[in-house]
């Protein structure tokens, strides 16, 4: 959800302020400092961080631990109160979904699966809120004019913060596929399938090209998900810069779209977690002719 435009701001200003992370990096000079604009944050190349992305998505996972946390310790047998309830349901909902999925024994499964989609879903929860209103309050705060200050406060829009997690998500499904079928029995399982031994040259290129899109497609998938539906709220929120009767088509219409987009910020965080239990139960499973 947005508020209204600045008046200082141009439509593509405005769209491509919330399209700018608040990026820390070094310049061409040698010098480290926040980047003024995208090119700027651009030409800092790969250390540079957006700090951004980093801090919200932080900052909600130690949210979730506390959260989680105080449910843990004040849990009771008696009548349970409104956090403990909550989180017993979203515990009993990931347990039966990872039961049903991953029929292995494994102890991490389950917390991990019920970690990503937590924290998915807190970092995704940022998009109802009004885009423009927390940067604005941040931007106030350290004396900047807001037009010159970036904050993007929904990590999951940034690929960086997405395909970190896809690609943390690969790295286990590699050391569970080598440490259940051995580096040759996984290798063997890339070689000679779908086609046989006879077709070794085919089935890697087959093989490493499917095996490779599993972290780039979860991440992109939640990424993209999340970046269009930020963009039509920051599309919606430009009509109330032009007059009353649109201010009021604007707030229909991010009332509407807000009310769907819950459905889409649970299913894609939903999502996420058990692509991730599936490419955990597919590093256990092993074939007859392993």
């Amino acid at each position: 959800m947005a508020t209204e435009t600045t008046e200082a701001f141009t439509t593509a200003d405005y769209i491509q302020h919330h399209l700018t992370n608040l990026t820390y990096g070094r310049d061409a000079q040698g010098v480290w400092h926040f980047a003024h604009n995208a090119a700027e944050a651009k030409a800092m190349g790969f250390w540079a961080i957006n700090v951004d992305s980093m801090g919200w998505a932080l900052g909600l996972a130690v949210l979730f631990i506390t959260l989680f946390g105080i449910a843990a310790r004040s849990a009771t047998a008696g009548v349970p109160g409104t956090l403990q309830n909550l989180v017993e349901m979203v515990v009993e909902f990931i347990d039966t979904t990872v039961g049903s999925v991953f029929t292995h024994t494994n102890a991490m499964i389950a917390p991990m699966a019920l970690t990503i989609f937590v924290w998915v879903f807190f970092m995704n929860f940022m998009d109802l809120l009004p885009v423009d209103i927390i940067p604005w309050l941040m931007a106030k705060s350290v004396g900047v004019p807001y037009e010159h200050f970036h904050m993007k406060i929904v990590a999951t829009t940034d690929p960086n913060i997405t395909l970190g997690m896809a690609f943390a998500v690969f790295g286990l499904l590699l050391f569970y596929s080598v440490r259940q079928k051995g580096f040759v029995g996984f290798f063997k399982e890339l070689a000679f399938h779908p086609f046989g031994k006879w077709a070794v040259p085919v089935n890697l290129a087959l093989e490493l090209v499917n095996l490779i899109a599993k972290p780039i497609s979860l991440g992109l998938r939640l990424f993209g998900n999340l970046y269009a539906g930020e963009m039509i709220f920051v599309l919606i929120a430009l009509l109330f810069a032009n007059s009353l009767a649109w201010g009021v088509v604007g707030g229909v219409l991010q009332w509407a779209w807000a009310v769907f987009h819950i459905l889409i910020i649970t299913l894609q965080a939903f999502i996420f977690a058990v692509l991730t239990t599936v490419y955990m139960a597919q590093a256990y499973d092993v074939s007859d002719d392993h």
